[in-house]
């Protein structure tokens, strides 16, 4: 089946080929000229061979080199004019000193490049519409490992399984250049669909000076979100860098050394709700679950056949630390004009840390009001209220502190060999490692402490301004009984004394890929400048992923210990204004909502554990993941380049393809959790303890065609057409053999749904047909305009197929089945006319448990605690749950799991076409650069989409636009830059009910000017984010807020001496 494919493209591609040879031969016939170079061009070379795209050759000590702002913009458009194909580049404005401090910020401003940004800072890009990794990244041509464990802004379990590079690791003044190859090419690595970006680094040979040559810089950070820190000691931060250079007069021998270290501390508010439940409006408005017959329903019923409803709103403040160290060494060596060798290492260090606090206010269903607003496909709850008068309920601090730890090292040698004059060998190897490690003083990746104050009264939530806004009642003196202990400390105030302990959780996550390639290339110079290369490579990728969790109950999620935070750990935790906080989003607090509290997690973990385990509860370990992948790559490509002319016009075609053999093999270490029933709406994954090895193969080969052919029909305007298909491979996580066997959200009984999945390691590479077309006039110096056409039919895009299974043997404790615990609890309430309610059907099942099954002893105790029109008292219903969790025993059915395996079932059309214009006013020094791109395609979402059937769509698909002014004049170089992403899809099952996850648009403002005191000294001064442009996400309509993020400006203050 496999080798259908190779056929398939033979077959679809002949007619390109055909068209192809037909317009090379008459030009080889008519225009090749024996004047023309017998070299290679530079500007055609790849980065397979270790040449740079436009990179010149050695220079003289007599050439003369331009810097600056307009020489950098000089050289890319010399690259993107001179290069077959469809090629963008970014160059160094000069040694040290590259564009933008991140290179993903660099790259958003080429055209079709967009990024996304984790605290502000460019991380991943996304190509054409194709984000993360669709996109293939490289170092001088080499295959880069790429691990990534992502818990920022809250995503603590996140686990590495992607293979999108990040590109926060790399210092950018490192860097001599960056070139996006948009079009396929038989010689370029394969795996991005969207583009290959290929980072450059200086090379010592290529020094245009002899003897010791370099750069020294330093940078003062100042990130003004750090005003809002509660620590704001580290106002100002070092970068600082350095690039010493050595090539002998012979040029014969070069060494290079590059270092830097830069820390930034940083700050944010942020806000981001619990979910959104999707549910049929007729179940809703269905008296029992979600509202009674005392609910007040505010304005018009709705009339969409769906409506939207939170779980519970969120404030959180997060203080963060990013600490980056780079290195890079390289020694070459050309004993004879046509050998050389080089030799390199890199070493990257990324260190990431969040200490996070939440403040927290959860439903305690039915409702007391409710109101939505009036969209017709799907209706969302803009305001809810709970009043709970004689049952109080908790308020959420939960306290986290996530750290990991991106190391990237690299040692690669290459090898070029010129045997002959027409003859080049050139042979290059690397072995390279990635790891994302945990990076906490207790080994963990993310530890998180759950506080509460069971103090809240009633709490309502306003959705209506697309914002959450709380208001809240406390009573921290309610008794369930005349002389019971109150819930609080009984101060009329909410403080710490009002602060109980919830449950703990551990989790470490590590991520590691290693890949040794080994390529070699034989270039054969026809004369004329055309030429013929053949080469081959083999690259061994093996990836390797793990996670482990433990929770510990703590006082449970019941707080049955308010006060315990003051006893044991007062010094720990301190109490603040959280939504204070806020500057452009409003939560309109007031009263008790504008107290919050914080705390180390890790701190609070150290004295809370112990004290629980002393007392019978230590922290229980769920079951582990244990993933690896390892893939092993052989190609064999030719590529034949042809410059001359066609009808007098000067034209260049590059024809080639590339055949390629992967086989994969996924190996898992595979235990299960049995599934506990611990609250309402709460289930506890327990580790079986039983592990069984299991492995999925693999396997798939390619043929890969490309054409580029270019003219020039007028001077100084080029044409180009491009064909080629490329292949981007599944992301690690769809390839895992695990399986996995997941909690529903809620009892099944009341409609909650058990997920469970597993990975499909015999998945195909998606395969894109690509064409583009475009026009580029190059009307003066500096300046150009160019408009460009492309389309992509894409095969094999992942769709999910769904079977319900049963897994493991797992029985289901809140199934409402006859004969079992939950099901006598569902039949006493149907019978008794109480709410079918979480928090009935969860007691009532509790008490049976705890009474032995004895149904006359559990009705007693329930009915004693029953409130006529209010509903259980809550003081009792925390004592249940602080005293048993249900685990499934015979009576119960099996689980009917909903198991989801990623497969090879879409296809998908995109399409789109980019706009650039990049111009100087003579001798002014004023200019500007810009672009537009606009990207369209058959692979969009349909927000209002069945929450019933699976999603497919393209995430990362959006426009983007981005305008520079420039000036550059007598010593002072100066940008200012706004770059803009539109909306754009981020996932496509956020948090389950199959809700999409969008990306509101996106702008930023920056700024860089440049002063050269003298020929080796330069001041310069960074302004990032000037508008503090904010993240928003969301869910099916814009009310449906997910996470939104307040980003301030950050300046850096420089000065950098070259000599």
């Amino acid at each position: 089946m496999k080798g259908s494919h190779v056929m398939g493209a033979l077959a679809r591609s002949s007619s390109v080929w055909a068209l192809a040879v037909a317009a090379a031969l008459p030009g080889v016939a008519l225009a090749q000229t024996s004047g023309q170079s017998t070299t290679e061009s530079p500007t055609n070379a790849q980065p397979a061979d270790g040449t740079p795209v436009g990179q010149d050759p050695a220079p003289g000590a007599d050439d003369i080199v331009v810097t600056g702002v307009r020489a950098s913009l000089d050289r890319a458009i010399a690259i993107k004019r001179d290069s077959p194909g469809v090629v963008d580049a970014i160059s160094a404005e000069d040694i040290g000193k590259f564009p933008d401090t991140n290179l993903a910020e660099s790259l958003q401003r080429i055209t079709g490049v967009s990024i996304n940004r984790v605290n502000g800072e460019g991380s991943q890009v996304a190509v054409r519409g194709f984000s993360g990794g669709f996109n293939l990244v490289t170092i001088n041509g080499r295959q880069l490992p790429a691990t990534n464990i992502d818990t920022s802004g809250g995503n603590l379990f996140a686990r590495g399984a992607g293979r999108s590079f990040d590109f926060q690791n790399i210092a950018s003044e490192g860097v001599s250049g960056l070139e996006v190859y948009k079009t396929g090419r038989a010689a370029v690595p394969t795996g991005g669909i969207g583009a290959t970006i290929n980072i450059d680094t200086r090379k010592p040979l290529d020094s245009r000076e002899t003897g010791v040559t370099g750069s020294i810089g330093a940078k003062a950070l100042y990130d003004t979100s750090v005003e809002k820190s509660e620590d704001t000691k580290h106002r100002v931060t070092p970068e600082l860098s350095g690039l010493l250079n050595y090539r002998n007069e012979e040029g014969t021998f070069g060494a290079a050394v590059f270092g830097s270290y830069q820390l930034r501390y940083s700050a944010s508010a942020q806000s981001n709700p619990n979910y959104w439940n999707v549910i049929p409006t007729a179940d809703f408005f269905n008296p029992g679950t979600f509202i009674n017959s005392q609910t007040v329903i505010d304005g018009t019923r709705p009339t969409a056949p769906y409506v939207l409803v939170p779980n519970d709103s969120r404030y959180q403040f997060s203080e963060n630390r990013r600490e980056r160290i780079n290195f890079q060494g390289v020694l070459q060596f050309k004993p004879t004009d046509n050998l050389e060798f080089t030799v390199d290492s890199l070493f990257a260090q990324n260190r990431l840390r969040e200490s996070r606090s939440e403040q927290t206010n959860w439903f305690n269903r039915p409702f007391s009001e409710v109101r939505f607003d009036d969209n017709p496909n799907m209706a969302t709850a803009i305001f809810l209220r709970d009043y709970l008068p004689t049952s109080p309920k908790d308020e959420g601090f939960e306290q986290q502190q996530a750290a990991t730890k991106a190391r990237l090292g690299s040692v690669g040698l290459n090898a070029k060999w010129e045997f002959a004059s027409n003859l080049t060998l050139t042979v290059d190897g690397h072995h390279s490692v990635s790891t994302s490690s945990p990076d906490n003083p207790n080994g963990t990746t993310a530890t998180t402490v759950a506080l509460g104050a069971p103090v809240i009264q009633g709490h309502s939530l306003d959705f209506s301004t697309g914002f959450p806004q709380q208001a809240q009642v406390i009573n921290d003196c309610y008794r369930a009984t005349p002389g019971a202990t109150p819930k609080g400390n009984c101060n009329g105030v909410l403080d710490i004394g009002d602060l109980g302990s919830a449950p703990a959780r551990t989790i470490i996550s590590r991520q590691t890929q290693r890949i040794d390639q080994i390529q070699a290339r034989l270039g054969w110079d026809l004369g004329g400048g055309s030429r013929f290369d053949v080469g081959g490579s083999y690259t061994d990728s093996k990836m390797h992923s793990t996670q482990t969790q433990t929770q510990q109950t703590l006082g449970d999620w019941g707080l049955q210990n308010p006060g315990i935070i003051q006893q044991l750990a007062p010094e720990l935790v301190s109490q603040y204004c959280l939504t204070c906080k806020f500057d452009h989003f409003n939560p309109a607090s007031e009263g008790a909502s504008l107290i919050a509290f914080r705390g180390n997690a890790i701190d609070l973990y150290n004295v809370l554990s112990p004290y629980y385990t002393q007392r019978g509860a230590p922290p229980a370990p769920s079951a582990p993941a244990d993933d690896t992948v390892q893939e092993k790559i052989w190609s064999v490509f030719g590529q034949f380049t042809w410059n001359g002319e066609v009808a007098g016009k000067a034209a260049n075609l590059v024809i080639g393809a590339r055949y390629e053999q992967t086989r994969v093999v996924s190996d898992a270490v595979q235990t299960y959790n049995n599934i506990v029933w611990t609250a309402d709406n709460d289930f506890r994954g327990d580790a079986s303890g039983v592990f069984t090895a299991i492995r999925q193969r693999g396997s798939y080969e390619n043929l890969l065609p490309s054409v580029d052919f270019s003219i020039e029909p007028i001077t100084n305007v080029k044409a180009r057409v491009s064909f080629s298909r490329t292949l981007a491979r599944p992301d690690y996580g769809n390839l895992f053999a695990t399986a996995s066997a997941g909690a529903p959200g809620r009892p099944t009984a009341l409609g909650g749904i058990p997920t469970g999945s597993t990975g499909n390691a015999n998945l195909l590479p998606l395969l894109s047909d690509n064409f583009d077309v475009s026009l580029e006039w190059y009307y003066k110096p500096s300046s150009f305009v160019s408009v460009g056409f492309f389309d992509k039919r894409v095969a094999n895009f992942l769709g999910t197929g769904i079977v319900n299974q049963n897994l493991f043997g797992l029985r289901d404790p809140s199934s409402g089945a006859a004969g079992s615990r939950s099901g006598t609890a569902a039949a006493f309430l149907r019978a008794n006319n109480y709410d079918l309610s979480d928090v009935n059907l969860f007691t009532y099942s509790a008490l049976l448990v705890q009474n032995g099954g004895n149904q006359a002893a559990a009705t007693t105790q329930f009915n004693a605690n029953y409130v006529a029109g209010r509903g259980l008292q809550q003081t009792f219903v925390d004592q249940i749950l602080s005293q048993v969790d249900i685990s499934s025993d015979a009576n119960d059915p099996l689980f009917n799991f909903s198991v989801s395996q990623p497969i090879n079932n879409r296809e998908g059309k995109i399409h789109g076409f980019e706009l650039a214009w990049t111009n100087f006013f003579g001798d002014t020094g004023f200019g500007f650069a810009g672009s537009f791109t606009k990207v369209s395609g058959d692979v969009n979402v349909d927000p209002y989409a069945d929450p019933t059937v699976n999603i497919f769509a393209l995430t990362g698909l959006g426009n983007s636009a981005n305008a520079t002014g420039i000036y550059e004049k007598n010593g002072i170089s100066a940008r200012i830059a706004y770059n803009w992403r539109d909306k754009y899809l981020a996932a496509t099952n956020q948090g389950g009910n199959r809700n999409p996850l969008f990306v509101a648009p996106f702008g930023t403002l920056d700024v860089n000017i440049s002063y050269d005191v003298n020929d080796q000294i330069a001041v310069t001064l960074e302004g990032i984010n000037l508008t503090s442009e904010s993240v928003r996400t969301y869910g099916r309509t814009e009310r449906n807020l997910v996470f939104a993020q307040e980003l301030k400006p950050r300046f850096l203050l420089g000065a950098r001496y070259k000599f």
